[in-house]
């Protein structure tokens, strides 16, 4: 959308009309929109890095702002398309007002057109700040980033139909969130100015004695030196790391379902077969039968008669047992990330099972994920993450303890077992 921040090519394609605009007035107050973002590397001395982006990126930039937090950015723009110093910048207010979820994506209505801001990862997207005046440029960039998964939060006007969505006050963000202003970029500082100083001091001794030497001396053809142009590297931008818990199968709906997908089988019920216990994973229940007398026919009957539909089974080669189950219908996924440190969690993991009398065999544990590099293939980057794993016993169902166990950010349902008196229970729950 904003590729090298060319704005005036994208006009072109709509013959010289403009398709996005630069401020938003909400609640009377003035708000800047479409900043073209990079992440800042060296939070010290920013202004370098600035400096570059206005002289290659987005070349005249003139005006900047910094976007502090883990995940630290600077946002540029050309004054001279609308922007004015001391603007309050909109994406950031909107970006710390939603930072309990690290990723979201959201076109918000406005006087003047639709505002489409996208953060993945605690990062604007570079082209994740856009004030559109068309109704459809904002529908289309929104339902392309939908296609990626997992994001925290979806936010857009309730008329788009958008699932999973919410429509909430632009306002109320704008107010909650950081309040920083547009500045100008300032001259050049330190050693960029006393290397400028320097080559205006060669170039002016150069004059000087080609002057002397057109005085006094008998003239001598020099060749014509042509300055170059340095090429502009653009900068290397890293896809954005999906983290586990970013993509967790909803724990809650895996718990009913489980429930429910038992109480469903356990309808079935043949003479001379024996049913075995259950198994719930992430993805269904399933269970076994084994023939003591009867015929094959009694349990096909039996299915018939039940009116359950499984979602699968099959009958051993010797027709002595029958295995078979149901799949789960659309488990949702949520971002629940970790609020607290591996021992912190463990003590409030103990603390909470021995407060309502419950034993649990508990267990730190950690895996390495690698995720490609733009800056350099050769060495991918690897990313640990750490989790408490928990495993215990209870007469009660899921019905029961997803109501105890969802007060834990970051929990991962892996393993329900029930063999008719007693649940088994077996998951992470991530740490920081």
């Amino acid at each position: 959308m904003l590729d090298n921040a060319q704005f005036a090519d994208k006009d072109a394609e709509n013959e010289g009309r403009r398709t996005w605009g630069t401020e938003i007035v909400v609640g009377g107050k003035s708000y800047a929109t479409s900043l073209f973002w990079q992440p800042l590397q060296n939070q010290e001395e920013p202004l370098n890095e600035i400096i570059e982006a206005s002289e290659g990126i987005l070349e005249g930039a003139d005006l900047y702002c910094i976007k502090p937090g883990k995940a630290s950015q600077f946002g540029i723009c050309v004054s001279h398309e609308g922007y004015k110093s001391g603007t309050t910048v909109g994406a950031v207010a909107v970006a710390t007002s939603l930072a309990d979820r690290s990723s979201f994506i959201a076109v918000f209505k406005v006087p003047n057109g639709w505002w489409y801001i996208c953060v993945r990862n605690d990062i604007i997207l570079s082209d994740g700040d856009m004030l559109f005046l068309n109704e459809e440029d904002a529908k289309n960039q929104l339902m392309s980033m939908l296609a990626v998964p997992d994001w925290g939060r979806k936010i857009a006007p309730s008329s788009w139909g958008v699932e999973d969505s919410e429509e909430i006050s632009l306002e109320d963000l704008l107010q909650r969130g950081m309040q920083t202003k547009l500045q100008k970029i300032k001259g050049l500082r330190g050693a960029k100015l006393l290397m400028v100083l320097g080559g205006g001091a060669i170039v002016g001794l150069w004059l000087l004695s080609n002057l002397i030497d057109a005085l006094f001396f008998t003239p001598v053809k020099r060749p014509t030196v042509i300055p170059v142009r340095p090429k502009v590297v653009k900068p290397v931008v890293e896809a954005p790391i999906i983290k586990p818990w970013e993509k967790l199968k909803d724990p809650i709906q895996i718990m009913v379902q489980c429930t429910n997908g038992i109480r469903d089988i356990k309808k079935i019920y043949t003479p001379g077969w024996t049913m075995g216990a259950f198994k719930c994973s992430q993805t269904g229940v399933s269970t076994s039968w084994a023939r003591e007398f009867g015929r094959l026919a009694w349990m096909e009957k039996a299915l018939n008669m039940s009116k359950v539909k499984l979602s699968f089974h099959a009958f051993a080669e010797n027709g002595t047992s029958m295995s078979g189950g149901i799949n789960y219908s659309d488990i949702k996924t949520i971002s629940s990330p970790p609020l607290k440190t591996l021992t912190g969690l463990r003590q409030t993991l103990i603390n909470f099972f021995q407060s309502i009398g419950q034993d649990v065999s508990l267990s730190n544990g950690s895996f390495t994920e690698t995720y490609p590099s733009a800056a350099n293939p050769k060495r991918p980057r690897k990313v640990t993450y750490k989790y408490v794993g928990f495993h215990f016993s209870s007469p009660y169902n899921p019905l029961i303890w997803s109501k105890k166990l969802i007060n834990f950010s970051g929990l991962e349902i892996k393993m329900i077992n029930y063999d008719g008196q007693n649940w088994v229970y077996e998951g992470i729950i991530y740490a920081l």
